[in-house]
């Protein structure tokens, strides 16, 4: 994969090239997986680097490839359904350790340690049978040679930061008793027991009620604060990153189609898949006199992904670029500003026009 530098001349970012940049550095990323139907090409070469301290707000559609991504770094794409094995290519760097290749035991170790995840269901992500404190000393216990009256204490210390009442109670509470913001937190607590220096939340406030959105938000802020941690924030909400991230990546059928800064991807959009997103997004900052924006048609098939720009068949302005490029080439991602990169064969000078005379005055 090859980017335009800031001077504009292309950047190799092929893996092997060079040595990491950043604490994580996700390098031409493909996850593929075989079924009896052809291959789901997941990911399809993926890019990206985060620093500690800083949040990364991952959005798209269902089906864009934002969870399978953060599995992958976790490393829990080992093998597939019916015992297929994933195709798993490029590399991803953390904290200068290279996990795609990486021994699994290797990995299983920075799991839970280096690197943690907020699930999106934590009622599945639990276990039913045994109580909240047990699992987070469990866990504890895994990367730390304690009592478990040490890592009891633990447990409560830390179900008492995310704001559970009566932490020493509830420790012994089992899943089912929490309500989903509780669950929700308990699993933050799980996620940060041993510090990890990077927190990956999966939609971590769906089907929760706004308060509590707010609130989860608040905390995974706060404590990154406290922890320095790097942090992934996956979501389908453009709301929720507007909140609380400091860039953002846009993915659509398997590949990142806009990046930058969260300013920039608000009021300096430069892919027409992220006008529609931005279009389907109610505004509670002023009145709101036409109908929401959708986008038009259906995610792609990962199976047939569309030939030239994935987003050609739904893009209202496939055939401003001359020649019919969209269907034919796929276009690389290129830098459009200091930090801000988008892949899209119109003219940077038309995109820029289009949205400001003909996109933002409708949002």
């Amino acid at each position: 994969m090859t980017e335009l530098s800031k001077t504009g001349a292309v950047v190799d970012e092929r893996p092997g090239t060079s040595e990491p940049r950043a604490f994580l550095d996700v390098r031409d990323l493909k996850v593929h997986f075989p079924t009896d139907d052809g291959l789901v090409k997941s990911v399809d070469g993926l890019s990206f680097q985060l620093e500690k301290g800083k949040t990364l707000g991952v959005v798209g559609e269902s089906g864009s490839g934002k969870s399978v991504t953060s599995l992958a770094i976790m490393g829990l794409h080992r093998l597939g359904a019916r015992g297929r094995h994933v195709r798993m290519s490029g590399e991803i760097w953390l904290d200068g350790k290279e996990l795609v290749n990486a021994d699994p035991d290797e990995v299983r170790r920075l799991r839970g340690r280096e690197m943690a995840m907020i699930f999106q269901d934590p009622l599945s992500a639990m276990h039913p049978y045994y109580t909240i404190g047990s699992q987070i000393v469990e866990a504890y216990r895994v990367h730390n040679k304690v009592s478990k009256q040490v890592a009891r204490r633990r447990a409560i210390e830390l179900l008492d930061r995310v704001g559970i009442p009566e932490p020493a109670k509830r420790v012994d509470a089992y899943p089912h008793e929490f309500s989903g913001g509780m669950r929700q937190r308990a699993m933050i607590a799980m996620a940060l027991v041993n510090n990890p220096e990077l927190l990956i939340a999966d939609e971590p406030t769906t089907a929760l009620d706004v308060t509590v959105q707010a609130q989860i938000l608040d905390l995974i802020r706060d404590l990154q604060k406290e922890f320095g941690s790097a942090v992934v924030i996956i979501t389908h909400d453009l709301g929720v990153v507007a909140e609380i991230a400091d860039d953002i990546l846009v993915m659509y059928g398997g590949r990142c189609v806009e990046r930058g800064p969260v300013d920039k991807l608000f009021y300096e959009p430069q892919h027409p898949y992220t006008w529609g997103l931005l279009g389907s997004m109610p505004r509670i900052d002023r009145e709101q006199t036409d109908r929401l924006i959708p986008v038009k048609g259906q995610p792609p098939s990962l199976i047939n992904v569309p030939s030239g720009c994935a987003f050609n068949p739904r893009c209202p302005y496939a055939d401003v670029p001359k020649g019919g490029i969209t269907r034919t080439e796929r276009p690389e991602l290129r830098e459009v500003a200091s930090g801000h990169f988008s892949a899209c064969h119109m003219a940077q000078e038309e995109r820029t026009r289009i949205w400001t005379e003909e996109i933002a005055p409708k949002l």
